[in-house]
């Protein structure tokens, strides 16, 4: 992006090295601490946030990225990096933002991210006094690229918004296809997977949300959540993700999880199921890409991630379970609303009282925007960049005038 001269910093690092230190010391890596993974994030000494868990998808990815031969570092600020842009409160924020944005090319976690690193974060200029971001290597931009590919009708996800262009198309100089994923990105998008269903799986257990018992006894529930998961989670069709259910319940290293009582032996139970999953998950990917690309080192564009089609649809049932009894259990729904309404009375409590309103690191981006799309952009841009527990402290003060009148 832009040529920094060297420094004589003492650590003799690379820099891929140098990435990794520059998305762990980001004010928006430390925002995820209090940012919602599954459950509201601070509404639990255990449960994980966006923050513990991108430090866990790093972890299996950069174990298993090893194991293929791509550079560690690359697919560890991939891991790291990959929820930058997610806003509060989760994926409900994220789909909240998303219909408040239409009007300015909408909102992706994902492009969002990509914002925060090229162009969002405090860390180097360019010659034109424009912000660069945190000024990564191309290699670790593209290893966080999940989607490649512009906002379209009928794709939810997608990798870049219309203004962010020109710095994507510098990202993805050389790949061999316009839409080819590098096999960094493939890697963390499976860390991200495998970290998402098993470890959100092990909180809904911990918390009392996830009965298995209840699955285990009942075939008409099982067959509900195959429905869930067929279309959102996964390609196969309910019927064939019943089959593989029915299998991944009757295997012994679940049998642990039926009669969770949360004692000390129980949590280290849990903890062994979880080690386990997770370890079947990446060493079946591994040994599949391996299979399939022979054992030399393999990175970039050398090779594509192969998954087993039954690991991927266990993985896939995993999420549902998180999804049908965390994410939608009783109260939810009401939570989930009061969410969405203070995300939408803060972007129009912060567009009607801007450029004032705004933080001073936004304000000036604001009075620039050339018009009211950019500017929208910008509050957009203000809102995504919060934690759970400021919007709402931000939402009250800016409110609280309004509801006294």
């Amino acid at each position: 992006m832009v040529p920094e001269p060297p420094k004589d910093t003492g650590y003799g690092r690379g820099p891929y090295e140098r990435d990794r230190a520059r998305v762990l010391h980001c004010a928006a890596f430390r925002r995820l601490a209090a940012k919602t993974q599954v459950h509201t994030a601070g509404a639990d000494d255990f449960l994980r946030t966006r923050l513990t868990h991108s430090l866990e998808v790093a972890q299996i990815a950069r174990e298993m990225g090893a194991r293929l031969g791509c550079d560690p570092d690359v697919v560890d600020v991939a891991g790291l990096a990959h929820d930058l842009g997610h806003p509060p409160f989760g994926h409900n924020g994220e789909q909240a933002l998303a219909d408040l944005a239409q009007p300015c090319g909408g909102f992706e976690g994902n492009a969002q991210t990509l914002r925060v690193l090229t162009r969002l974060e405090a860390k180097v200029y360019g010659p034109d006094g424009a912000s660069a971001g945190l000024n990564l290597t191309r290699a670790a931009l593209d290893a966080t690229t999940k989607y490649p590919w512009p906002r379209r009708p009928g794709t939810p996800k997608f990798g870049y918004y219309a203004d962010d262009a020109p710095v994507f198309g510098w990202i993805r100089e050389g790949a061999p296809e316009p839409e080819r994923r590098c096999l960094e990105a493939q890697v963390m998008d499976w860390a991200d997977d495998v970290a998402y269903s098993v470890h959100d799986v092990e909180d809904g257990v911990y918390g009392g949300y996830v009965r298995l018992a209840r699955l285990l006894a009942d075939a008409d529930e099982r067959a509900a959540l195959c429905v869930d998961v067929s279309g959102r989670y996964s390609a196969e069709s309910a019927g064939d993700l019943g089959e593989v259910l029915v299998d991944l319940l009757a295997d012994p290293v679940l049998a642990p999880l039926a009669g969770y009582d949360g004692s000390h032996a129980a949590q280290a139970a849990l903890k062994g199921v979880t080690s386990v999953l997770t370890g079947r998950f990446v060493s079946a990917a591994v040994a599949a890409t391996r299979a399939a690309y022979g054992p030399a080192p393999l990175r970039r564009y050398a090779a594509d991630l192969v998954v087993p089609r039954r690991v991927r649809a266990q993985c896939a049932l995993l999420k549902g379970i998180a999804l049908r009894y965390v994410m939608r259990r009783e109260g939810a729904a009401g939570r989930y609303e009061r969410q969405r309404l203070v995300l939408s009375e803060l972007v129009r409590e912060l567009l009607r009282r801007a450029p004032d309103g705004l933080d001073p690191v936004f304000a000036p981006l604001f009075k620039a925007a050339p018009d009211d799309a950019a500017r929208l952009r910008v509050v957009i841009d203000q809102v995504a960049s919060l934690t759970d527990p400021s919007a709402l402290v931000r939402h009250g003060a800016l409110t609280a005038g309004r509801r006294a009148g």
